[in-house]
């Protein structure tokens, strides 16, 4: 058997967690990322059989059953996950319609998975819908998207037009565009359920005064996606003050579909 630890999805994991702290998306214990693993591919480093504890999930979720998912753990720092991967991190698979987790590997202090584990699970069950390359959910906490819901509509096409007229590559890296909910309470179903019927439209869900949502077929992709948009919101806080004398056109966001093979979300260009 290999040793964990050098899993790729491993050391992927400890580097991201450690690239979201330091972008100050993630402070304290804010923020949280699940894996989902390919099938099979976690049975070279554990013994699925060997199963440490089950943890109820406090939802169901039948088509995850038998997928393994590697997951951030609750309470825990993002600055920590390099130090402490053993107890920060676990790898867990969905069973008995996804109601159990069967902890595979970590959570060696006894902790579990984030709270926002029921949100994480929909979230991949409305993307495998859409792209089934799909393997990350990623939470954490942009400071300006963040202070962007305070001033800017919570409209999906407002809010994703103004981050596409902030940067040239923001269309090319989310055509999709980025959904918005207003604030819900976090940690329950609703905002779950409500999260994943977002995320069947866009890879982004922005939660209102509290942070982000992305979703992707990889950890660098995900990223990638958030620190695009987070750095539109940037711009967008620096000029919101001040008369705009010029700005990315629909005619020149049409030139980007055509230059870079992409479409646009429909409806959301004139």
């Amino acid at each position: 058997m290999k040793d964990i630890l050098n899993a790729p999805f491993v050391t992927e994991m400890i580097r991201t967690t450690a690239s979201m702290y330091g972008q100050g998306w993630d402070e304290r214990n804010g923020g949280n990322i699940s894996l989902m693993l390919d099938r099979g591919q976690a049975e070279e480093y554990v013994d699925p059989g060997q199963v440490l504890r089950t943890i109820p999930t406090g939802f169901s979720a039948p088509e995850l059953e038998g997928r393994d998912f590697l997951v951030t753990g609750t309470g825990k720092y993002f600055k920590n996950v390099r130090y402490e991967p053993e107890a920060d991190l676990g790898l867990v698979r969905l069973t008995e319609g996804g109601t159990q987790a069967q902890l595979l590997w970590g959570y060696s202090d006894g902790g579990s998975f984030t709270s926002e584990f029921p949100t994480h699970m929909m979230s991949h069950a409305a993307r495998l819908r859409t792209d089934p390359e799909n393997r990350v959910v990623m939470h954490c906490h942009p400071v300006n998207l963040l202070a962007m819901t305070y001033v800017h509509p919570l409209d999906d096409r407002a809010f994703t037009r103004t981050l596409w007229q902030m940067s040239t590559e923001c269309l090319v890296v989310f055509p999709d565009g980025v959904n918005v909910l207003p604030w819900m309470l976090c940690g329950t179903t609703q905002i779950g359920e409500a999260t994943a019927e977002k995320m069947t439209t866009a890879r982004l869900v922005v939660w209102a005064q509290h942070g982000i949502y992305g979703a992707g077929r990889n950890l660098d992709e995900t990223f990638g996606l958030i620190e695009t948009a987070e750095k539109a919101a940037e711009v967008y806080l620096k000029i919101a003050h001040l008369p705009r004398l010029h700005t990315i056109t629909d005619e020149q966001l049409h030139l980007l579909e055509q230059r870079y093979s992409v479409r646009a979300r429909p409806g959301f260009l004139d």
